[in-house]
């Protein structure tokens, strides 16, 4: 029998810190974080991350881990997931795997990256590239078609190059063994909650959150963040909360409107979460945040 692995995700601000602690806390889990920006160390605010008290609650794992001007990819996730995963169920403990980032939630069922490795020199190489040069180089790897590519887009243009040179193989049979490969997760049977909330009440408390973190202080924590190389890592800077903060600090954005910004882009981002959540995920349990019990969070 496969051990199992819990997995409780949702939208931002729909509470699934508080549940996930409170279940952890009865079962004796521990927690491992599935959010691709807890990694960073000092975007707390911005993120809504688990504070000192909560995390002595119950041990939580991949929070905290880089410099905020380190990259952090599924790749390197993957890699250190599995890690924490198999040393909490080594010590006899639940694992409890949190966090609402879909691209780093899916290496959970199924594969998300394959297994060409591109030297370093060959990347640079392809990246130096114009679009409509990497293009003709790539067609011409591939004879028989590009497929479902989409070459309009440089970032996947270039990554299709790049694996086509390192591997000799050609796009369909990169992809055909992509679809072979097993999941980082295949020996666990995994089990997913989904948390939801109606809109208007999901809207309230992202409105109560966004006051929150400017009350506590997200304007000095950027400051800090963008001292410490916080625009070194563009994914990072383009975050929900830093992006607008900046932008204010720039003189982009009045601060009588920074509030409603974060606000409005957070509840375009919640849209897009839950388009995911239903279009990339298997089948999973989905529960109403309100009138939930511990024990009825996940199935028996």
């Amino acid at each position: 029998m496969k051990p199992r692995l819990h997995v409780l995700t949702g939208c931002t601000a729909v509470g699934k810190t508080e549940w996930a602690l409170r279940w952890a806390e009865t079962r004796g889990a521990e927690i491992v974080s599935c959010d691709s920006l807890l990694f960073y160390r000092g975007m707390n605010l911005g993120t809504a991350k688990p504070t000192a008290a909560e995390r002595a609650r119950v041990p939580h794992h991949l929070i905290d881990i880089c410099a905020v001007n380190e990259r952090m990819d599924v790749t390197h996730y993957v890699t250190k997931a599995r890690a924490a995963v198999q040393e909490i169920s080594a010590r006899g403990r639940p694992v409890l795997v949190t966090g609402g980032s879909g691209f780093y939630l899916k290496a959970f069922f199924a594969p998300v990256a394959d297994e060409v490795a591109v030297p370093a020199e060959l990347r640079a190489e392809v990246a130096g590239l114009p679009l409509a040069d990497a293009l003709a180089r790539l067609q011409t790897l591939n004879p028989a078609g590009l497929g479902a590519l989409d070459t309009a887009n440089p970032r996947r243009v270039t990554r299709a190059l790049e694996r086509c040179l390192a591997s000799g193989r050609s796009v369909a049979e990169l992809a055909e063994a992509f679809a072979r490969q097993p999941g980082p997760f295949a020996e666990w049977k995994v089990e997913l909650t989904r948390l939801e909330r109606p809109p208007a009440e999901l809207a309230g408390r992202i409105e109560a959150r966004v006051a929150a973190m400017l009350r506590e202080g997200l304007v000095d924590e950027v400051r800090q963040l963008l001292a410490a190389g916080l625009r070194d890592n563009p994914s990072a800077a383009r975050a929900i909360g830093y992006r607008e903060v900046i932008d204010f600090l720039e003189g982009k954005l009045p601060e009588e409107k920074l509030a409603a910004e974060i606000g409005r882009n957070t509840r375009a981002l919640v849209k897009k979460q839950r388009t995911w959540f239903r279009t990339q995920l298997p089948p999973h349990r989905v529960v109403a945040a309100d009138g939930l019990t511990v024990d009825g969070l996940f199935s028996p």
